[in-house]
């Protein structure tokens, strides 16, 4: 999470998420100010988008922070919506206990995560794009692409 989107350029990637709105416990903590895809303009005229994570990242959340619920993550959530933005979610599969029974002590239920993603299908089923973030990234570079050619031709 130590950010520096121009540097990806030379990764030539449609999109990336190494970013956050906004998280104090990252090394870098300033954070990108927004629950929302931009795109990161190279200087040949390309870019990529941009997905900044908006929920806090599980091992944060359950290991360091010692939270027993994802009410946190319900609560950004709601947040969220209320203002049309993108909630996106990183979780690591090698913190997450999937036998439930033993917990290292850098793991967390996967439970956690299911209740979370129940509480999300429940709540918002029609009000929701479910998206993997490639095909956000491809609707938001076609929303680029439109907005820079119609100021050009203005």
């Amino acid at each position: 999470m130590h950010h520096n989107l121009p540097w990806i350029h030379d990764l030539n990637v449609a999109y990336d998420a190494s970013t956050f709105d906004t998280d104090p416990f990252e090394p870098q903590p300033d954070g990108v100010d927004t629950i929302f895809p931009f795109w990161v303009a190279g200087s040949d005229g390309g870019g990529y988008v941009e997905l900044p994570y908006t929920l806090v990242q599980d091992f944060n959340l359950f290991v360091i922070l010692q939270e027993k619920t994802p009410e946190i993550w319900k609560t950004k959530f709601e947040w969220i919506a209320a203002h049309g933005g993108m909630a996106l979610v990183v979780v690591h599969p090698d913190y997450t206990s999937f036998d439930g029974a033993h917990l290292a002590h850098n793991e967390f239920p996967v439970s956690l995560y299911q209740e979370f993603l129940q509480w999300v299908k429940a709540r918002s089923l029609e009000a929701c794009w479910y998206s993997l973030p490639r095909d956000v990234a491809d609707f938001y570079r076609k929303v680029e692409f439109a907005r820079r050619t119609s100021v050009v031709a203005e």
